[in-house]
């Protein structure tokens, strides 16, 4: 897990967590991500790494990459049934919320709250597989 400031994009902080997660565990995956992650500088640094990934298309790059005709690019591959797995992530953000501190974020200092998350992800973590 990654904290960023409230305020920060979700797409910048991809890469460093997928450095932190090879570090972890080498093994490959696939990336189920929402329209957020949907740049094309994105797409192309996880092509170049190789990272399997489902993510849809935002509106604006369709009508963009249509607009172009024929000298557009291709559009993404994108499988619906392997998108309708991320609710799985969703639902996970879900239970954490559930915990009141952390969905208010009472703590002063980062360092805390990241601490907090981590407790009650492995307390969920714990409860779900026992």
């Amino acid at each position: 897990m990654l904290l960023t400031p409230g305020q920060a994009g979700d797409n910048p902080q991809l890469l460093p967590l997928l450095a932190a997660h090879k570090l972890q565990d080498a093994t490959p995956f696939r990336l189920l991500a929402d329209k957020a992650y949907s740049h094309p500088s994105t797409r192309i640094e996880l092509r170049s790494r190789r990272i399997k990934h489902t993510i849809p298309e935002r509106s604006d790059q369709i009508h963009r990459r249509n607009a172009k005709g024929s000298a557009g690019d291709r559009p993404p591959a994108f499988d619906p049934a392997i998108y309708r797995e991320r609710n799985t992530v969703e639902r996970g953000f879900n239970r954490l919320k559930h915990w009141r501190g952390i969905a208010t974020r009472y703590d002063k200092y980062a360092t805390t709250f990241l601490g907090g998350v981590l407790l009650t992800a492995i307390v969920t973590f714990h409860r779900i597989h026992n």
